[in-house]
């Protein structure tokens, strides 16, 4: 089968390109397949971010493994596309260069019989020009609370004043613990 994505760049103007792409390719092969579609180097690293229904980032699948532990994180070219998208799952974010975050939101369109004769992954259309710049990014918490007040406990110095203005700790017992 084939997996017909719609790749769209996150910008002020509409960009985005149509790839077709065997299910069985990896997510490696679809991030080079949109690198190529973008007229990118190829040269930056990248992630695939698993997402909702409505574009909620979730679990991070990036190019290399940068854990603590060799081979403990899984990476693109270790999924298969039809382990992570399908019919009920079609939607994956994309990120490329960490610096100028590209970021575009991958949508499965429709799952096909692959043609004869036609070469994968296969540029199917493009609509609009890559801007100069990546669009600039805002960060926002999702919550309306304010997060520099959340350990706001109204101390003061009367109240930190437990120690009865001594330095010193040593009648707290605490040396045993230290080397």
């Amino acid at each position: 089968m084939v997996y017909k994505f719609r790749v769209i760049l996150d910008a002020e103007e509409d960009v985005f390109r149509d790839i077709a792409i065997q299910e069985t390719d990896t997510l490696e092969d679809l991030h080079n397949a949109i690198v190529n579609a973008f007229g990118f180097d190829g040269m930056e690293v990248a992630s695939f971010y698993t997402c909702d229904d409505t574009w909620n980032q979730e679990d991070e699948i990036p190019m290399f493994d940068a854990g603590d532990v060799p081979g403990e994180n899984r990476i693109m070219s270790d999924y298969e596309l039809s382990d992570i998208l399908n019919e009920e799952n079609t939607k994956i974010i994309y990120v490329y260069d960490f610096i100028n975050m590209w970021t575009f939101l991958v949508e499965l369109a429709a799952i096909e019989q692959e043609e004869i004769g036609v070469v994968y992954p296969n540029l199917l259309f493009t609509h609009g020009e890559m801007p100069a710049e990546a669009m600039e990014k805002q960060f926002e918490a999702d919550d309306d609370h304010d997060a520099y007040n959340e350990f706001e406990d109204d101390l003061d110095e009367d109240d930190l004043d437990m120690f009865g203005g001594d330095d010193s700790f040593e009648d707290y017992g605490f040396e045993e613990n230290w080397n």
